[in-house]
């Protein structure tokens, strides 16, 4: 059985993709860079992140992005031998006015380089390629619409010249969606004698949903589905797999068809998701020439029969990174920025990580953090930090992160002639400091640990390395989630990412201090 998600923790807006054998996922990564997660795999069970294709700046230009903005829903096609990858790179969200440019890029081996990008449009975002039979290249996307405070304008549809590289011809208004509204995330697909449009519909929160349109002609009319949505989680809201919706098509060699999507876990009933929008996969059948769940209803499945399709198992990331190599694993992501010398670097210290201290958490600009996602409910994070800080503007550590407002950090600073751990947190861009402190002036090596039991997060500390001793009060881990940051902030903010757990280091002062990690552990409790 494939077990539901198969992309755990903040992988959202899955496009799938199968060129032979192989098949990859692509899903979306916003502020954190490089830019694009690929995942891999031979039997849509078993898969492995293998590459991050927009990895320079002239890709993908984040600094002083807003949260949540930055790389929104790419898609993954191949056509003759190249791949292409459309994306947006989303720069302003607040107000009536949303920039979205949208761009595509291309290479011949998906573990290679990819080109420079082509600017598309920035009428809307959620672009998709569609190759059809004849040869031609259709961009599709969602249209943004300012005006009257309508944003989601429907779905646009126009040729895209390969030889060219840019969009030619009329611009075809397809439709605006259904009457669930929140119209985005198009796909077109070609089967038999139709052209099927997928649409996520409903919000990409409790309500969100899949819906699907066909038509003879890719250009429309499109008529709507007789049972959409054909899959959701908006009537079963006790259900563990929430938010289903924003999915794509695959066949199989075999011409069996799945579809991915994102779903959410929430801790309680329709409450608070701290792993974030995850992928997950259900088996499509065809009646009347229409799509539907293999189900029998429009619920996804906590597990689903495996394909026939040789199982090809990976192996598990090490629970500890030892930083021995020159570059980060790929499970790790910077904010914003590439990695530079100028801020991080795995060589001057030989099997350490140094971080030079940057600006605050509360940066869009330069930091020095280096994360990974949290993809389980249970986790044990221990990080080994050697840090001397010279003044209370000196900080480094451990952090839990969700954006620049949301975050549980445990560090080593300054208070007067005394290095101490301390913890502080933020909460609707709110600083909140623990009273307890802990000295640790003459301990060169300290030990920093993050023990996560769902909504309950405990930090600890150890001066030796094997006796960890608790730190402060428990503290809510449910803040960190997508939900408590639009739910509870003044004004509806943009969260459409998931917590993140890693290492920084911040100078406030000169920029110029460091901090060596001599490794960083990620431990499962489940």
């Amino acid at each position: 059985m494939i077990q539901n998600p198969i992309l755990k923790g903040f992988n959202p807006d899955p496009s799938i993709c199968r060129v032979g054998d192989d098949y990859y996922i692509a899903t979306s990564t916003f502020e954190w860079f490089p830019g694009v997660q690929i995942h891999h795999s031979k039997d849509l069970k078993n898969w492995k992140v293998i590459a991050h294709p927009l990895n320079r700046i002239s890709q993908l230009d984040m600094k002083g992005v807003p949260d949540s903005c930055g790389v929104w829903a790419p898609c993954l096609s191949h056509k003759n031998g190249i791949f292409y990858l459309v994306y947006t790179n989303v720069k302003s969200f607040d107000g009536v006015w949303k920039d979205t440019p949208n761009y595509v890029v291309t290479t011949n081996d998906i573990l290679g380089d990819w080109s420079e990008p082509v600017y598309l449009t920035s009428a809307g975002f959620d672009g998709s390629f569609f190759h059809d039979n004849d040869g031609k290249t259709w961009y599709i996307n969602m249209l943004v619409d300012h005006r009257k405070g309508k944003f989601f304008g429907g779905i646009e549809l126009q040729e895209y010249d390969t030889l060219e590289k840019k969009l030619i011809g009329e611009i075809f208004y397809l439709t605006s969606g259904t009457n669930l509204g929140f119209t985005e995330g198009p796909h077109l697909y070609k089967r038999n004698d139709y052209y099927y449009l997928i649409l996520a519909e409903g919000g990409t929160e409790y309500g969100h949903a899949e819906t699907v349109m066909r038509s003879e002609n890719i250009s429309g009319p499109y008529e709507a589905h007789p049972e959409n949505p054909i899959l959701t989680a908006r009537n079963s809201p006790e259900y563990e797999l929430q938010k289903a919706g924003h999915a794509s098509f695959v066949e199989t060699q075999n011409s069996d068809w799945y579809v991915t999507f994102l779903v959410s876990r929430p801790l309680t009933v329709q409450g608070r998701c701290i792993l974030g929008r995850e992928t997950a996969i259900e088996e499509i059948i065809w009646k009347n020439d229409w799509p539907y769940l293999n189900s029998g209803s429009n619920l996804p499945r906590l597990e689903i029969p495996s394909p026939n399709l040789k199982e090809v198992v990976f192996s598990e990331i090490p629970e500890r990174e030892n930083f021995d190599s020159d570059q980060l694993p790929i499970d790790f992501q910077t904010l914003r920025i590439p990695q530079s010398e100028e801020w991080i670097s795995l060589t001057e210290r030989s099997g350490f990580l140094r971080l030079k201290g940057k600006e605050s958490l509360t940066s869009t600009h330069t930091q020095a953090l280096v994360a990974r996602r949290l993809q389980h409910f249970k986790a044990e994070i221990t990080t080994s930090v050697r840090f001397e800080p010279l003044k209370f503007q000196h900080l480094a550590g451990l952090v839990l992160y969700y954006n620049t407002g949301h975050y549980h950090y445990l560090h080593i600073t300054k208070s007067g002639n005394q290095k101490i751990i301390s913890i502080v947190s933020c909460c609707n861009y709110t600083i909140i400091e623990q009273k307890e402190i802990i000295i640790v002036t003459d301990i060169e090596e300290v030990f920093l640990r993050a023990t996560i039991n769902h909504d309950k997060l405990q930090f600890r500390f150890s001066k030796d390395g094997n006796h960890f001793e608790k730190i402060g009060e428990k503290l809510d881990m449910s803040i960190l989630s997508d939900d408590y940051v639009r739910d509870e902030s003044e004004r509806y903010r943009p969260a459409f990412t998931g917590c993140l757990v890693g290492l920084c280091c911040q100078d406030l002062a000169t920029n110029a201090v460091h901090a060596d990690f001599d490794w960083f552990e990620y431990k499962i409790l489940d």
